[in-house]
C-alpha cells in the first residue's frame, strides 16, 4: 500500500512571513493537492529567545488569506499533535541518547573559551577548525575521555553537549527530487550538536525526529537547508528510520538578481516582500501585498513562477490548475529573480478578469474608506452608476484604488483644465462649438452613448468640421484632462443635467 504523501512547513515564529517562505509554504501545498496528501503547519519554536508574539497567527493568517491554508496545524490537530516544538521537547531525549547508546553520538564538554582556543589555533596554521573525526579523540568528549572520567564528569553535573558522530572514509550518495544525485564525502563534515547544555534539541535533532513522528513523506524546503541534507540522512540512517524524499527550492533573488531578496530591498523600491502588513513592536512598518491592494490569486500566480515553469507558454494559471499542472520536476535549480513590474502585471490579469459587479463593490469600499464625501454626496450608491463606470475604466487599473485615479472626474466636475492640454484643444471657434454641442443635447431626450453619439457625430460630418476640433474640447470640458475612456460613454454616464453642465462651464472658462 503506497504511504499517503503528507508534507508540512515548519516556520519559526520569529517575525513576518517573507515571501520566500510563502512560496516554499504554496509549492507544498501544490504538492499534497496534486497527490491528494495533506499539508501540515509545524511551529518550530525551540528557540524561545527569538520569539515573537503575533507571528504564529500571521502565518496563518496569511495562508487563509492566499487561499491555501493548513489541513493540519496546532489548533486543527489531526493525530499528531502537538504541533509546536516547545510542546514536544520532552520527545527528543530519548533519541539523543538512542544515538549514543548505538554509538553515532557522543557527550561533548568543550567549554565555548576551549573551542574558540583550538579555532584560533588553526586559523593561524591557515585551517579551518572542524569538530570531526580528524581531532575529536583530542578533545573533551566522552570518546576521548576513560569511564571513569566521564562518570566522573556526568556526576558533578557539568555541562555538556550531544554531538552527532560523523562517519569516516565514507561517500554518501543522495538523491534530491529537484537537483538529482548529490555526493558527499562524510570526512568534510562536522560532528553537529543535537542536543544543548539547556536540555533543548538543536533543529537538526527536532527536525528529524519530528518528520518521522508525524509521518512526513516529503520535504520541501529552501536551497539554504541543503547543506544539512547530509546531516539530515544520516540521522535517519542512524535512528534506524527511512529517510523522506528530499527536494531544496531555488532562492527568491534580488531584482539585479545579485543575492537573496530581502525587506530592505522592498523598503527602497516601495514593493512588498510580505504577505502581509507587519507592524513590530519596536515601531516602524513594513508593507503587505494585501494592504497595497493586490487580489490572493494574483499573488499565488506570481510565487508559482518563481522558480517553477509547467514547460509551457500559459502564465495564468488559476490554483486548480497550478494543482493540476505543478511538479517539483519542472522547479529550477538556478535562483529566481524577483521581478517587481511582473507582479503588478500579475495583478493587473487579474483585476481585469474580476466580474464588474464585484469590482464595483470594492470600489464601493474604497470610496467608502477615502472619499466618503462621494457616497455622502451621492445618497444613493447605486446612482453612482459603479457598475458601468468600473467597466469603463478598469482596462487602465492595476489596483482597485487606481480606479479613483482613473475616474474621478465621473464623480467631481471639473474645476479648472489641464494647462497644456488646454491650449491645444481649446481654440477661438471652439466656444462657438461648444455652445452648438450644448444645444443639440439640451434636445436630446434618449441620452444613450450610442444616441449621442450618433446625433453629435452626423452634426460634425454635416458641417464638414474636423473631429479633433469638437472631440478634444468635449472631452476637456467633461474630465478636465485629457484622459477617461469614450467621450460619449462618458456623457451617457453624467446624465444630461450635469453634462451640460460641465460644457457650460468650459463655455463661461474660454469667455
Amino acid at each position: 500500500m503506497t504511504q499517503k504523501v503528507r508534507v508540512r512547513f515548519a516556520p519559526s515564529p520569529t517575525g513576518p512571513l517573507h515571501i520566500g517562505g510563502v512560496r516554499t509554504a504554496l509549492f507544498n501545498y501544490l504538492f499534497a493537492k496534486k497527490h491528494g496528501g495533506d499539508f501540515v503547519l509545524r511551529i518550530e519554536d525551540t528557540d524561545q529567545n527569538r520569539y515573537v508574539v503575533g507571528a504564529e497567527q500571521y502565518i496563518v493568517d496569511a495562508m487563509n488569506w492566499l487561499g491555501i491554508p493548513f489541513d493540519e496545524s496546532p489548533s486543527n490537530p489531526a493525530g499528531f499533535e502537538p504541533y509546536r516544538q516547545s510542546e514536544r521537547k520532552d520527545l527528543y531525549k530519548k533519541y539523543a541518547d538512542q544515538l549514543i547508546e548505538n554509538g553515532h553520538a557522543y557527550y561533548a564538554f568543550d567549554s565555548a573559551d576551549a573551542l574558540d582556543t583550538h579555532r584560533k589555533k588553526d586559523e593561524e596554521n591557515g585551517k579551518t577548525f572542524i569538530y570531526n573525526w580528524h581531532n575529536r579523540l583530542i578533545l573533551d568528549n566522552s570518546l576521548s575521555l576513560s569511564k571513569e572520567e566521564l562518570q566522573k564528569k556526568m556526576g558533578a553535573g557539568e555541562n555538556y553537549v550531544i554531538r552527532f558522530k560523523s562517519p569516516q572514509d565514507e561517500t554518501l550518495m543522495m538523491k534530491d527530487i529537484i537537483r538529482g544525485s548529490i555526493k558527499i564525502d562524510t570526512n568534510v563534515l562536522d560532528d553537529k550538536v543535537l542536543f544543548k547544555s539547556d536540555g533543548m534539541p538543536t533543529y537538526h535533532l527536532a527536525n528529524i525526529v519530528d518528520d518521522h513522528l508525524m509521518e512526513i513523506t516529503h520535504v520541501i524546503r529552501g536551497e539554504e537547508w541543503l547543506p544539512s541534507m547530509a546531516l539530515h540522512v544520516l540521522l535517519y540512517r542512524s535512528l534506524g528510520w527511512g529517510a523522506p524524499k528530499f527536494a531544496h527550492l531555488p532562492l527568491i533573488l534580488k531584482p539585479d538578481g545579485k543575492g537573496k531578496l530581502s525587506k530592505r530591498d522592498g523598503d527602497a523600491a516601495g514593493f512588498p516582500v510580505f504577505p502581509l502588513e507587519w507592524i513590530p513592536e519596536k515601531g516602524g512598518k513594513f508593507m503587505g501585498y494585501r494592504e497595497e491592494g493586490y487580489i490572493p490569486a494574483a499573488v499565488i500566480n506570481m510565487l508559482a513562477f518563481l522558480g517553477w515553469n509547467p514547460g509551457t507558454e500559459q502564465e495564468l494559471f488559476s490554483l486548480e490548475d497550478l494543482i493540476e499542472a505543478f511538479s517539483l520536476e519542472n522547479v529550477n535549480k538556478s535562483g529566481a529573480r524577483f521581478d517587481p513590474k511582473k507582479s503588478i502585471w500579475f495583478q493587473n490579469q487579474y483585476l481585469q478578469k474580476q466580474e464588474n459587479g464585484v469590482l464595483a463593490l470594492e470600489f464601493e469600499d474604497y470610496l467608502r474608506e477615502h472619499q466618503p464625501y462621494i457616497i455622502k454626496k451621492a445618497k444613493d450608491v447605486n446612482a453612482l452608476n459603479l457598475i458601468t463606470i468600473v467597466g469603463l475604466i478598469k482596462e487602465r487599473a492595476n489596483f482597485v484604488s487606481d480606479l479613483w485615479e482613473q475616474g474621478s472626474f465621473f464623480f467631481e466636475t471639473p474645476a479648472s483644465y489641464d494647462e497644456k492640454a488646454s491650449k491645444k484643444a481649446f481654440k477661438e471657434d471652439t466656444a462657438r462649438y461648444l455652445t452648438s454641442v450644448a444645444t443639440i443635447l439640451e434636445g436630446e431626450t434618449v441620452f444613450t452613448a450610442a444616441s449621442v453619439s450618433a446625433i453629435i457625430k452626423g452634426w460634425i460630418t454635416d458641417n464638414e468640421i474636423s473631429f479633433g476640433k469638437i472631440m478634444m474640447p468635449m472631452r476637456l470640458a467633461l474630465v478636465g484632462a485629457m484622459k477617461g475612456p469614450d467621450v460619449f460613454d462618458i456623457v451617457s454616464v453624467l446624465g444630461k443635467e450635469e453634462a451640460l453642465l460641465r460644457i457650460k462651464n468650459a463655455i463661461n472658462h474660454l469667455s
